[in-house]
């Protein structure tokens, strides 16, 4: 129980920072240079400049982000995590408060130096909060859904869907700030695919003469299995063993170390996988 509160205390933390980062992030370069920076903050912040236009006030940021996020939070309660949706939850409200208490602050007017470290920010907002078992909201719950159930990868398809909203916001207030927003979003996620890998699937290729006792290290680590084929070395002749296997980007380092300490000649050739069909173990979130 220790521990676990350890686990959920460290969580909480991390979740303050991030939503704290995501607040200034907004008020700074986001709000600065016009831009919008997809899924459920980039309509948020769309849909509070339409309010400017027609309506004496600006709508808050909380009210409009809550009620965006109302059936992502429900996927997340029903097909990912009940934990895992609280913390994300606890980030998203956290975030249209600090966004709203929050004053305005000015670092640079050169929309391109903004999308650029804008997107940075929010890449490693977005990462931060994946690290402890956590989203930003929105089209996170979406993506991290899809990926468990179809065991891909889907930040692409998410930046593809908001391109979407920013075709929209192009529309209405200039392609320039529309452009410069997929800019933002693209950087934001090659930050997000460096900073987190647990999506990511990497395939080892482990010549060796300690195939079965590599392959049970592999599965208690990992919960993956391996698949050991025979072979011959073609320039000694020599037999040996071939084992494949296929597991999570972020664990490679590890088990690749654990398979020099168990065979340190053993020749491991690890490969990026882009593709992947059929059963592949998926830690569930709690």
């Amino acid at each position: 129980m220790k521990i676990e509160a350890k686990r959920d205390l460290r969580r909480l933390i991390t979740v303050v920072l991030a939503s704290l980062l995501m607040a200034i992030n907004i008020k700074t370069f986001v709000r600065t240079g016009g831009l919008y920076p997809g899924g459920a903050t980039g309509l948020t912040i769309l849909i509070q400049r339409i309010s400017q236009m027609y309506l004496p006030h600006e709508i808050p940021y909380s009210p409009i982000n809550i009620l965006l996020n109302a059936i992502p939070v429900y996927i997340g309660f029903r097909f990912i995590g009940k934990k895992f949706t609280f913390f994300s939850l606890i980030m998203i409200l956290l975030t249209g408060f600090f966004t709203d208490m929050m004053p305005a602050h000015v670092i640079t007017y050169d929309t391109l130096l903004i999308a650029v470290f804008g997107g940075i920010i929010n890449g490693v907002v977005i990462s931060l909060c994946l690290s402890v078992d956590a989203t930003t909201g929105g089209t996170d719950f979406i993506a991290i859904y899809l990926s468990q159930k179809c065991g891909m990868e889907t930040w692409n398809l998410i930046l593809g869907f908001n391109v979407l909203i920013l075709g929209a916001a192009g529309v209405l207030f200039g392609w320039d700030k529309a452009l410069y927003s997929i800019v933002f979003q693209y950087v934001s996620t090659q930050t997000l695919h460096t900073l987190y890998r647990d999506f990511q699937r990497q395939t080892l290729f482990v010549v060796t003469d300690k195939a079965e006792e590599i392959a049970k290290m592999i599965f208690d680590e990992t919960h993956h299995g391996a698949s050991i084929m025979h072979a011959e070395g073609s320039h000694e002749h020599k037999d040996h063993q071939v084992l494949y296997s296929v597991i999570a980007a972020d664990s490679a380092r590890h088990v690749i170390k654990r398979i020099r300490d168990i065979d340190a000649h053993a020749f491991v050739n690890s490969i990026r996988t882009t593709e992947l069909s059929g059963r592949f173990y998926m830690k569930p979130k709690d």
